[in-house]
């Protein structure tokens, strides 16, 4: 598999090939580092408003190699607000990837236009555009390697990272520019922030909870925050599952629609 999981995207599998220490390569050694044909993930979202309060979310996440590039698909199964909620997206090479989604209280499926990029993913911190984020083409962007810092995601996995600008050449994208702390010994990335049109941090990412499943370094912990609303979603990955079959149906509409693989 070459991409990962969004809310595992960051699941820091081990480089096969030394890549030159270009901005470029680099970008696609921390994003082609996937040694799996499947991965399955089960985690917990916890969605934080300005004010602190809380409220959760459990989804679980499916993806696969295809002919074309990696499927993901993203089921929720609680709360009742959103259980049943299904979201699909296909990579669609030299292009942006193909969306879909269901909604329940809609009871129908509804294709996500590339215009539709920026909304809010279903209420959280994740734009449409962020969740598809981990299939993004690394040519779609020019790259530049800014410097090499430390960076400490946790008090614990401290790493010595390239710090590295990438800007669309797209001038419609969603965002102006990102700039990702890429860890030099294992190409995870650790951060990122995402600029907006104007070039104003609008929100950072954050990795954590690297560990060892199945033989891969992993992220377990993504964090979005959105500065200006001063929310946050945190994803906590509690299974993940490389390599375990996953029927061809579950990437289909169709299976958005009933939720059924067989």
């Amino acid at each position: 598999m070459k991409k990962m999981l969004f809310f595992a995207l960051f699941a820091g599998m081990l480089v096969a090939v030394h890549a030159q220490d270009d901005a470029l390569s680099i970008v696609r050694a921390s994003r082609d580092r996937i040694q799996a044909e499947t991965v399955s993930t089960r985690s917990r979202m916890v969605i934080r408003t300005k004010d602190g309060s809380t409220s959760e979310r459990l989804i679980d996440q499916y993806a696969k190699d295809g002919p074309k590039g990696t499927r993901t698909v993203i089921v929720f199964q609680q709360p009742a607000s959103v259980a049943g909620t299904r979201f699909l997206t296909m990579e669609n090479p030299g292009n942006a990837d193909d969306r879909w989604i269901f909604l329940p209280n809609l009871g129908r499926v509804r294709r996500i236009a590339a215009s539709e990029g920026s909304g809010s993913f279903v209420g959280t911190d994740f734009s449409y555009d962020d969740v598809s984020s981990a299939t993004r083409n690394a040519n779609l962007d020019t790259h530049t390697l800014l410097r090499e810092e430390d960076y400490d995601s946790d008090g614990i996995n401290a790493a010595t990272c390239y710090v590295i600008q990438s800007i669309p050449k797209d001038s419609s994208y969603q965002y102006s520019k990102m700039v990702q702390w890429i860890a030099k010994d294992t190409r995870i990335v650790m951060k990122i922030e995402l600029f907006d049109r104007r070039n104003t941090l609008v929100k950072t990412v954050e990795m954590s909870g690297l560990k060892d499943v199945q033989g891969r370094l992993t992220v377990t912990v993504t964090k979005m925050t959105t500065h200006a609303a001063g929310t946050s979603t945190t994803i906590t990955n509690e299974i993940i599952k490389y390599d375990d079959p996953i029927p061809e149906r579950v990437f289909t509409t169709e299976f958005l629609e009933t939720g059924r693989s067989r």
